[in-house]
């Protein structure tokens, strides 16, 4: 049965075992402080009042999530995401029938900062299509050859930028766009690509570059660090 929300609600896609981080433990339920990275990440969202909901989907059979406090909280709702994200997405997306617009936030980027987050939720004001946070590219970029580790070229940084989360867009188009490029088959490696395929053209919201996502064992400490940061900064 469909929830009605008002006005946004966020989606997050918590089915993946993060293989990267060499845990038996996926990576969203690694405790950073006394709070797993899962509700690190969902905290950030709700805190803005404009998000009424939290949509998690969670791998079928996942014991973790019963254990958390999330699971038990009025503004959560939970569903099974799927093997792939775009599948996981569109079961949260599903679940959020009702709603204007919609937040996609990766279960394993806890440092979201709120001044990012409003700027963000900002845009709704005058896009139709919606945007994503973004980092711009610092570093220089380098092409591999084909299936070695030898640079084939370096890749001009100039207009680049890293896909960060949340990403925001209308409910109806980001359902009809993710479900036509499943259809088709295209590659989809965020939300956005999926508006792409169907060739819109999402706003960049540049945003924190410390709003990393814990994917290798190094990045649980300097995620600790950043959320100490911001932890002091909103007592300060």
């Amino acid at each position: 049965m469909a929830v009605t929300f008002s006005d946004v609600c966020a989606v997050v896609p918590a089915a993946g075992v993060g293989r990267r981080m060499q845990t038996e433990c996926p990576k969203q339920y690694l405790s950073i402080g006394d709070k797993t990275i899962l509700e690190h990440s969902v905290a950030a969202l709700l805190a803005h009042p404009r998000v009424s909901r939290v949509v998690i989907a969670i791998s079928p059979g996942d014991a973790r999530f019963a254990a958390l406090p999330l699971a038990s909280h009025p503004q959560i709702v939970v569903v099974d995401g799927g093997a792939e994200r775009a599948e996981s997405v569109m079961a949260g997306l599903q679940a959020a029938e009702g709603a204007s617009w919609v937040l996609v936030h990766d279960a394993a980027r806890p440092c979201l900062h709120p001044h990012d987050l409003a700027r963000l939720l900002a845009i709704s004001e005058n896009s139709r299509v919606g945007g994503i946070l973004a980092a711009p590219v610092r570093d220089t970029m380098k092409r591999a050859e084909p299936g070695k580790n030898a640079i084939a070229h370096t890749v001009e940084r100039v207009d680049l930028w890293h896909a960060l989360t949340p990403q925001f867009f209308p409910r109806e188009l980001l359902h009809d766009c993710l479900q036509r490029a499943l259809n088709e088959g295209a590659t989809i490696t965020d939300e956005a690509s999926a508006l792409e395929y169907c060739g819109f053209h999402p706003q960049l919201v540049e945003g924190r570059a410390d709003n990393i996502k814990v994917t290798r064992p190094e990045d649980l400490q300097l995620a600790e660090f950043y959320l100490t940061r911001l932890t002091h900064q909103e007592k300060a």
